[in-house]
């Protein structure tokens, strides 16, 4: 129990601490689940069913009588993400060239990277960030969400933005069974963080401050939420690290990219996993404060024309 208490001290602990742990274990003990066997190795290797679990036991806490509440904020979330990487896409191309930056501070970035990183919201730390500081209904709106998994948004993206050109084939082969095979950090090596240096940890903070804006605003202006769920939806999946080299596979093109934008987008996922949930902590701390102070003009606002009337001569 104290293990746990400790754990919860910490913004999005339940996600977060296990996903470092996770990467310590990758990058300086990379057999350890082979070594050990047995359930370590399926502990470390079996995420996916480990999020299975989790998810399917949050969405059994929801009362279906919130469902409409639970589509409406995942469905503003999903939809603004997409948006601002689809906006950010075309306006990235007109600055960057096609096989990305070559020299100087920057050199590595390209669109493959910060499509990959913007269009994928990491659902696990979002589920555990809200069951901290939001409502039951926010922590399930991770239901649409999901739909962010695998390559397909990027695919469409960089299509539609005319970056790149797929077969119809290829979007149908997204669409089927894809598995996220990642566990909470153990597929993301620390050292990746050497290896992009400042154009990963900027791209990390560009995903939180390009697409947390939107989605804070569509939380408090759709989603009728205070922009805590916006802000914490603002992150790079785990997953994400795999869709550079998946899209290469499928434009060749892009396969000289595929290094630099991997680290890239998995500095990325690192960088919005440890700030995202301290920054909502503080949004959360700063924002009750506000709408307790909105309620009480609004209720005293109200209250005025009754007191008026009762006081008002016969």
């Amino acid at each position: 129990m104290k293990i746990k208490k400790a754990i919860d001290r910490i913004p999005g602990g339940l996600m977060l601490v296990p996903l470092l742990l996770g990467a310590c274990v990758h990058t300086f003990a990379p057999g350890a689940g082979k070594y050990f066997g047995s359930f370590t190795n399926g502990l470390i290797t079996g995420t996916v069913p480990i999020l299975a679990v989790w998810f399917f036991c949050m969405g059994a806490t929801i009362d279906l009588r919130a469902t409409g509440t639970v589509l409406r904020k995942s469905g503003a979330l999903l939809a603004t993400k997409m948006l601002v990487a689809w906006i950010v896409t075309p306006i990235a191309a007109r600055f960057i060239p096609i096989d990305g930056i070559k020299t100087g501070l920057f050199a590595g970035l390209s669109l493959l990277a910060i499509t990959t990183s913007m269009d994928m919201t990491n659902g696990g730390l979002y589920a555990a960030v809200m069951q901290q500081y939001g409502t039951k209904e926010e922590a399930g709106a991770f239901v649409l969400m999901s739909v962010e998994s695998g390559p397909l948004i990027s695919m469409i993206i960089l299509g539609a933005t005319g970056v790149a050109f797929f077969e119809p084939r290829l979007f149908a082969g997204a669409v089927l069974p894809f598995l996220i095979g990642f566990a909470l950090g153990n597929g993301i090596d620390l050292n990746v963080i050497v290896t992009s240096g400042l154009p990963g940890i900027a791209l990390g903070l560009g995903v939180i401050v390009v697409t947390g804006v939107p989605l804070i605003l569509a939380d408090r202006w759709i989603a009728g939420g205070n922009g805590a769920a916006g802000l914490a939806a603002s992150s790079t999946a785990g997953a994400a690290v795999a869709n550079p080299a998946i899209i290469a596979d499928m434009i060749p093109s892009f396969k000289p990219l595929v290094p630099a934008a991997t680290a890239m987008v998995a500095t990325a996922c690192l960088v919005t996993a440890i700030l995202v949930p301290m920054l909502t902590a503080l949004w959360v701390r700063r924002h009750p404060a506000r709408d307790a102070l909105r309620e009480e003009f609004a209720a005293a606002t109200q209250a005025a024309p009754l007191n008026e009337q009762r006081d008002a001569p016969v």
